[in-house]
C-alpha cells in the first residue's frame, strides 16, 4: 500500500488556474466522462483509449499495491475538458521499461526519497504516443506547454521527480529544462506493399530464401496458423491465449504477470475491433498464441506464448504474421514490442524512443543531465550500426535513402 495519501479534494494546492484554465489531478479514469477523452484521444494509439485504461483499474493491473496509483493531469476551459495527461504515481521503477533504478540508488545513498515520483506512461506498455492528448478545438503546443507546467506546480511538494515515458517529440516547459533520454525499439514500416512477398523481394536474396525456408519447415511439422479479430475470436481462443501468457510469464519471471486475467478478457471484450489473435496449431492442437492492437495509427505486438518449444514459430506468430496482417489491411507501421537485436534481420528498422525527466532535486537533475547527455552518445552510435546491417537488397536500401528521413538524436 502507499504510504501516502493525495486526493484532489484534500491536497490544498490541487488546483490552479492560468489563462482561464483549470488545472487539477483525478485519481481515477473514470472522473473523467468517456465521450470528453475521445474526443481528445481521437488520433492516439489504443493504449490511449478509454477502455484500456480503465480497465486496467478496474481490474486491479494498477492501483493499490501494484506500485502504480493513477493521477492524471487535467486541464478544463470552464465546462470543458481541454487536455489531459496520463499519470501515475510510483513507488517503484517496475513496468516502465526506461531504466532509473541507478538514480533511485544514488538518492537512498544520500538520504533523500526517490520514491515517490510521477509518471506520464501507458502502464507495462512501451510503446511510444502522445503524452497529452489535447482538444481538437484548442492550441495543442500551447496547451501542452501548460498543462506540464501547472502540473510540475501542483507536484512539486509531492514527489521527487517528474519523467515522461516514450513520448513523441512535443512542446515542453523551457523553463523546467527537461533532460531528454533516448532508446532504440525496432520497428517495421509499410512501404505501400501489395503483399507479403513484395516485401520479402525487398530482402537480399539470401534472406528472401532463408524466410521462405522457415516457414517451409513449420508446414513441414503440420503448423498451422490462423489470425482472428473480433467475432472470429472464440472463448476458448481466449482461454488458451490467458494460458499462454501467464505460463511464459511464470517461466521467466516466476509470477504470472502484470495484466490480469480479468483484464485480459475485459479487452476482448471492450476493444474487440482493436484486437489481432494469432494462433498456432500442430496437428489441430494448439501449441501458442500472441496478442496484438491495432488501429489506423499501426500494429503493436505485445504479447506471446507457447505450450512447448517449436523452432521458428516464434519468429513465424510475433514476426511475419503481423507484416502479413499489417499489409492487408494498410497499416502504416509494425511495432512489435521492446527490445530485440534479431528484429533487425527480419526486416525492422531502428527507431529512437525519447523520455524526457525532471529532478526537482538542482544536483540530481544536473546529474541526470549529464548522465543522459553522455549515454546519448552511445544510443547513437548503437541505432547507426542496426541501421547499417539491416537485410533490404540494395536498390531497396537507394530508395529508402532517397524517399525517407528516420529521425535520429538531435
Amino acid at each position: 500500500m502507499f504510504p501516502f495519501s493525495i486526493t484532489v479534494s484534500s491536497h490544498p494546492a490541487a488546483r490552479r488556474f492560468f489563462m482561464g484554465y483549470q488545472t487539477s489531478f483525478f485519481n481515477s479514469i473514470s472522473q473523467i466522462q468517456s465521450s470528453d477523452w475521445q474526443i481528445l484521444a481521437q488520433n492516439a494509439n489504443p493504449f490511449l483509449a478509454y477502455e484500456f485504461l480503465k480497465g486496467l483499474e478496474e481490474h486491479y493491473c494498477v492501483g493499490q499495491d501494484t506500485g502504480w496509483q493513477p493521477y492524471f493531469a487535467v486541464m478544463h476551459d470552464e465546462a470543458t475538458l481541454i487536455a489531459v495527461m496520463p499519470g501515475y504515481l510510483k513507488t517503484d521503477s517496475l513496468g516502465e521499461y526506461v531504466f532509473d533504478q541507478g538514480w533511485a540508488q544514488a538518492y537512498q545513498q544520500h538520504g533523500l526519497n526517490y520514491y515517490p515520483k510521477w509518471v506520464s506512461a501507458i502502464p507495462f506498455t512501451p510503446v511510444s504516443g502522445q503524452r497529452v492528448l489535447v482538444h481538437p478545438d484548442y492550441p495543442a503546443d500551447t496547451v501542452s506547454s501548460q498543462l506540464y507546467r501547472e502540473a510540475a506546480a501542483l507536484l512539486g511538494t509531492q514527489v521527487s521527480s517528474l519523467h515522461i515515458l516514450f513520448a513523441f517529440a512535443g512542446p515542453l516547459d523551457a523553463s523546467l529544462s527537461w533532460h531528454p533520454r533516448y532508446s532504440v525499439q525496432f520497428q517495421w514500416y509499410n512501404y505501400d506493399y501489395a503483399q507479403f512477398d513484395d516485401f520479402l523481394q525487398a530482402l537480399t536474396s539470401r534472406k528472401r530464401r532463408a524466410f521462405k525456408k522457415s516457414r517451409q519447415q513449420l508446414t513441414r511439422q503440420q503448423i498451422t496458423i490462423e489470425r482472428k479479430v473480433a467475432a472470429t475470436i472464440t472463448e476458448q481462443d481466449i482461454d488458451f491465449f490467458i494460458l499462454c501468457y501467464q505460463r511464459t510469464y511464470l517461466k521467466r519471471s516466476g509470477h504470472t504477470g502484470y495484466l490480469s486475467e480479468p483484464f485480459l478478457r475485459h479487452i476482448f471484450a471492450a476493444m474487440s475491433d482493436n484486437v489481432l489473435l494469432v494462433m498456432a496449431k500442430q496437428n489441430d492442437e494448439r501449441c501458442a498464441s500472441a496478442l496484438f492492437f491495432y488501429d489506423k495509427t499501426g500494429l503493436y505486438g505485445r504479447y506471446w506464448g507457447a505450450t512447448h518449444d517449436i523452432d521458428g514459430l516464434h519468429f513465424e506468430c510475433c514476426y511475419f504474421q503481423g507484416i502479413e496482417f499489417a499489409i492487408e489491411h494498410q497499416l502504416p507501421l509494425f511495432n512489435p514490442g521492446t527490445q530485440g537485436e534479431h528484429k533487425i534481420l527480419r526486416g525492422f528498422e531502428p527507431v529512437i524512443c525519447r523520455s524526457f525527466h525532471y529532478l526537482y532535486e538542482p544536483a540530481f537533475h544536473d546529474a541526470v543531465g549529464d548522465f543522459v547527455q553522455r549515454e546519448a552518445a552511445a544510443i547513437e552510435g548503437y541505432y547507426q550500426q542496426a541501421r547499417n546491417i539491416l537485410p533490404f537488397n540494395d536498390a531497396f536500401t537507394s530508395r529508402l535513402l532517397t524517399t525517407t528521413t528516420k529521425t535520429v538524436i538531435p
